[in-house]
């Protein structure tokens, strides 16, 4: 089978909980100290998956991280008890944003022709930077065939990295060589600019790129004060076409054109801030959309189908942002579906559909077939969450050790349920 793009979705994990740890992420900060509702998150990111797979397109998942983490808490000397926001921080689910897990090279892109997967360090948050070795271990078991194939660990953290989230990657098709987009940020006002300069050019060293091939951009740093975290809340691209808000680089006009330069086919759909503002955009989260290709003659398509843009409803529902999309669609233009999901629960962390998945152009027969979504396992995995996880999490139930032996207990069911007893 020819190489296409996966998406690799976050399974929500049991510890879900609203603790309100990700500074800058507005959504995350408005919401913490609110009751959460694991069951219902993992659900409804599933029936993101299910939806996709519906498309035809290929989808495949990675599991939540061991939670609690007593490693982390080892690690600085402490229980909990000192301070609950280090007791949260050992609870966090937030692996389930797989976009940050890794950087992603495709084969038609490195030096080696193999698929290349850097984890991100993600130091700037205390309860993200203690992710990525577990993360290590689940890619290199995922994507363990080295003859198509390399996972590197994370950059040294004195070069904050936050994986696909700031990373786009721009070609003709997803099978021939690529553009490959760095976004990084220098100053946010009261909010950290997360991505550095150097993780995103060490990424790019490590994947063997043709330094020709490569853009480093940086970030508007309006987008990251108005709460634009990560560039994928304001931008996202697939294949030919780049969809981003007016505000979203430091240098708008000259990132255009050093695209288009690239690869001249490249097709720039901007959405002006008069439009739709900076902060509709953060609030309704318009840009964290997965822009898939949509397979010819796939399940509610036709030939030529053209981009589909996979949306949170809060998007579909805020008039301005619904106003626009509605003139989009009736341009004719390259993207000609519009798919409104119910990720609510994810949303209101701070997370939408771009955040819940990491993107792999690769062959899906190379994948280890455990981590590929297929209806029988998509079912499989539903009888567990609604067997295992919680239903409601409230914020002083973090450190309950009855509900740490639920958490546990649901993570092993999955992993036996998968046969991934490995990653226990």
């Amino acid at each position: 089978m020819p190489i296409c793009e996966i998406n690799f979705d976050g399974i929500v994990g049991p510890s879900h909980n609203y603790a309100g740890l990700s500074l800058g992420n507005l959504a995350s900060a408005n919401n913490a100290g609110d009751t959460s509702y694991p069951r219902a998150a993992a659900l409804q990111g599933l029936a993101k998956m299910r939806h996709n797979l519906a498309l035809g397109l290929a989808q495949g998942f990675l599991l939540p991280l061991p939670r609690p983490n007593p490693v982390f808490l080892a690690a600085i000397g402490a229980d909990g008890s000192e301070d609950r926001r280090l007791l949260a921080a050992s609870w966090s689910a937030s692996s389930m944003w797989t976009a940050n897990a890794a950087t992603v090279s495709p084969a038609p892109d490195t030096r080696d022709g193999r698929c290349h997967l850097s984890a991100a360090n993600l130091v700037t948050m205390p309860h993200r930077s203690q992710e990525w070795p577990d993360t290590v271990r689940q890619l290199r078991l995922a994507f363990a065939d080295p003859a198509h194939f390399a996972v590197h660990d994370a950059v040294p953290p004195c070069f904050g990295d936050e994986g696909a989230a700031n990373h786009m990657r721009m070609c003709a098709g997803h099978d021939q060589p690529g553009l490959e987009v760095f976004v990084y940020g220098k100053s946010g006002g009261a909010f950290p600019a997360r991505q550095h300069e150097q993780a995103s050019r060490a990424v790019a060293r490590l994947h063997g790129l043709d330094p020709a091939r490569c853009l480093f951009v940086e970030q508007n740093p309006e987008a990251i004060a108005a709460g634009a975290f990560h560039n994928d809340v304001v931008a996202v691209a697939n294949e030919r076409v780049l969809f981003t808000h007016e505000q979203a680089f430091a240098d708008p006009e000259g990132t255009y054109a050093a695209i288009r330069a690239a690869l001249p086919e490249a097709e720039i759909v901007v959405v002006p801030a008069a439009a739709v503002s900076l902060a509709d955009a953060i609030k309704s989260y318009l840009f964290n959309a997965q822009l898939l290709t949509l397979p010819s003659g796939g399940p509610g398509s036709e030939a030529g189908a053209g981009m589909g843009l996979v949306i949170p409803l809060e998007a579909w529902e805020h008039p301005r942002v619904r106003a626009w999309l509605d003139q989009m669609l009736a341009s004719n233009g390259p993207i000609r579906r519009v798919l409104p999901v119910d990720v609510r629960q994810s949303m209101a962390n701070g997370g939408g559909p771009a955040c819940l998945r990491l993107r792999v152009v690769a062959d899906p027969a190379t994948v280890d077939p455990r981590f590929m979504l297929d209806p029988a396992k998509a079912e499989r995995i539903e009888n567990v969450i609604a067997a295992w996880w919680p239903e409601a999490i409230a914020p002083d139930q973090l450190g309950d050790p009855a509900l740490a032996d639920q958490v546990i207990g649901a993570r092993a069911a999955l992993l036996d349920a998968l046969d991934l007893s490995e990653l226990a």
